[in-house]
C-alpha cells in the first residue's frame, strides 16, 4: 500500500471512521462517500479561492474564477490521487474492481474531495486548509496565466477586438455518428486575416473551440 497519504495526515486519522467512509465507493455499499465528497468540494473550493484571493491581487474575478477551475477541476483532482496512489486505498464493489475503478478519474476525484470533507469533519477547518495546501503544492508554485487559461474563441475574439477587426464567424459544416456518439466539424472565418479553419469534437462547443484554436495560430503567424 502506498505511504502517499501518510505524509498528510497521521494514523489516527487514517484509522478513523470518517477516513474509511471518505475511500469507500458507494457500489462497495454500506455508509459511502457521496456526501463527504459533496462537503469536501465546498470545502476544496473555499481554500483554493481564499489562496488565490491573496497571492494573486492583481488578477480580476474573471480571471481568478478560471485559475480555480484549472485546479479543481476532476482531472487535476485525479492526478493528485494518482500521485498518492490513492486508487490502493479505494473500497469498491466487485463489478468496478473488475472495471478498474480504482484508476477511474471520477472515482480518484470523487475520493480526493471525500477526505478533505472528512479532514474538515475531524480536524475542523484549520486543518482542512493545511491538508489542501499541502495536497496542491506543486501546482500553486506553478499556477499559470491567466491568458493560458482562456479558451480559444475567446482568445481570438478579445485579440481581433483589441485591434478593432470583425470578428470571427463559426458554422457547423458536418455532423457524423449516431446519435449518442456524434462528431462535429466547425469552420471559423476570420475576415480581416483571411483565414478559414475547421476542427472537429464530439459536441458544437468542441467543434468550434478546436476550429479557434487554429485560426488563432494562423493570425499569431500572419501578424508575427
Amino acid at each position: 500500500m502506498s505511504h502517499g497519504l501518510r505524509d498528510l495526515v497521521d494514523e489516527a486519522f487514517l484509522a478513523s471512521s470518517r477516513f474509511q467512509q471518505a475511500i469507500t465507493h458507494r457500489s462497495a455499499g454500506g455508509r459511502h462517500n457521496e456526501r463527504l465528497e459533496f462537503l469536501g468540494d465546498s470545502v476544496l473550493g473555499l481554500v483554493i479561492s481564499a489562496y488565490l484571493f491573496e497571492v494573486r491581487p492583481e488578477v480580476d474575478e474573471g480571471g481568478l474564477s478560471r485559475l480555480r477551475a484549472s485546479l479543481v477541476k476532476k482531472d487535476s483532482l485525479a492526478e493528485l490521487g494518482r500521485n498518492l496512489a490513492l486508487g490502493d486505498w479505494l473500497k469498491l464493489g466487485a463489478g468496478e474492481l473488475r472495471s478498474g475503478g480504482f484508476r477511474r478519474d471520477s472515482t480518484l476525484a470523487d475520493a480526493l474531495e471525500a477526505i478533505i470533507g472528512a479532514v474538515f469533519l475531524e480536524r475542523g477547518f484549520d486543518s482542512a486548509r493545511d491538508f489542501v495546501l499541502a495536497l496542491y503544492r506543486e501546482k500553486l508554485a506553478a499556477l499559470p496565466s491567466v491568458e493560458d487559461l482562456k479558451d480559444p474563441k475567446t482568445r481570438l475574439q478579445e485579440f481581433l477586438q483589441g485591434r478593432e477587426h470583425e470578428l470571427p464567424s463559426y458554422d457547423v459544416v458536418d455532423v457524423r455518428g449516431k446519435p449518442h456518439n456524434q462528431k462535429f466539424t466547425a469552420r471559423c472565418r476570420v475576415p480581416a486575416f483571411d483565414v478559414t479553419t475547421e476542427g472537429e469534437g464530439t459536441s458544437r462547443r468542441k467543434a468550434e473551440q478546436a476550429a479557434a484554436r487554429k485560426a488563432l495560430e494562423e493570425v499569431m503567424r500572419k501578424v508575427s
